[in-house]
């Protein structure tokens, strides 16, 4: 599943082409894409036709577009759900660089488009002051993913709702979809409580990766960072939370924050076609990986093999020699 730097890289690569967009027309090729969407507010197409796109915004793996009618049409990618820039009619990927100065420049789509046609769930047609018209293509294999019109809500701190805060004036700013409300705020955002996090993991007796995998405490964090987290600030994954000091959790903070940075940096991580970026390219984070899919490689700090151990239906790679279990 995408985590927080893959949708962020998601937000970034979309956010010059949506804003000031106005969508001028929806197609929907899969009704199942549309299961988070509440109808008795209106017909998913209906309350988007017409309306303006104000921005960009993202809470851990949560993406929303807030529009000008003062509700949000909200984007979770799910296991494998891609958002994807195309020149309208076309084959021709475009080159969210080219956006971002002002002038469009398209490149052919390499192998992939007949599979791509077959995956399109949702169409959005945009009219972009400048641009132009553009297509938003939501492409989804295991449709695990969603797109729904919601409602908004104020933000409990009143600080703005999510990443990256107060890019630009306006009421929606402080504004939450109510499907996103419980998220926790994510590391990198600038309004993250730390001192809270801190508080609440002093409280828990999990884990200390069940924490970090807990959305409504920090959000954005999936198996791969927290494995690698774990592995930079030398903490074994079953560690209580309750037991880490003072200067352990804001050790493990840092190391959250400087992987996501650094995979933010390189793209995210792509294992497969599945993680790409608007433009259908691949992050290449993979190649940095310290801890997530070392098992039975040399750790790169002592030497002594990592392990691979059943963790909730999934994984954990760790070294047992640097990461034990205090």
């Amino acid at each position: 599943m995408p985590e927080l730097p893959e949708v962020e890289v998601v937000r970034a690569g979309i956010e010059p082409a949506v804003t000031g967009a106005v969508i001028s027309a929806v197609e929907v090729f899969e009704q199942r894409s549309l299961r988070r969407h509440d109808l008795s507010a209106g017909p998913f197409t209906d309350l988007l036709e017409g309306r303006r796109v104000l921005a960009a915004v993202r809470r851990g793996k949560f993406l929303w577009l807030p529009l000008d009618s003062g509700r949000a049409l909200v984007i979770h990618l799910g296991m494998s759900g891609q958002v994807l820039l195309r020149a309208p009619g076309s084959a021709a990927r475009i080159s969210t660089g080219s956006i971002a100065t002002g002038s469009i420049t398209t490149g052919s789509i390499t192998g992939g488009r007949p599979a791509e046609d077959r995956l399109l769930r949702i169409r959005l047609h945009l009219e972009h002051p400048v641009h132009g018209e553009l297509w938003l293509n939501f492409v989804d294999q295991r449709i695990f993913g969603s797109m729904a019109v919601d409602r908004m809500q104020p933000t409990s701190d009143g600080l703005p709702a999510g990443f990256p805060g107060a890019a630009a004036a306006g009421e929606w700013e402080t504004l939450i979809p109510s499907q996103v409300a419980h998220i926790a705020r994510d590391p990198i955002d600038p309004a993250f409580p730390a001192d809270a996090f801190f508080r609440a993991l002093a409280r828990k007796k999990t884990g200390i990766k069940r924490a970090l995998l807990d959305q409504t405490l920090i959000s954005g964090i999936g198996n791969i960072y927290a494995d690698e987290a774990l592995f930079d600030a030398r903490i074994h994954f079953d560690q209580p939370a309750a037991s880490l000091t003072a200067a352990k959790a804001r050790t493990l903070l840092a190391s959250v924050r400087g992987i996501l940075h650094r995979a933010l940096a390189e793209g995210g991580t792509s294992f497969d076609a599945q993680y790409v970026n608007v433009n259908g390219e691949s992050g290449y984070f993979s190649h940095s990986l310290t801890a997530y899919g070392q098992h039975g490689k040399p750790c790169l700090r002592c030497g002594t093999t990592m392990v691979r151990a059943q963790f909730m239906n999934r994984s954990s790679h760790f070294c047992p020699r640097c990461q034990r279990l205090r």
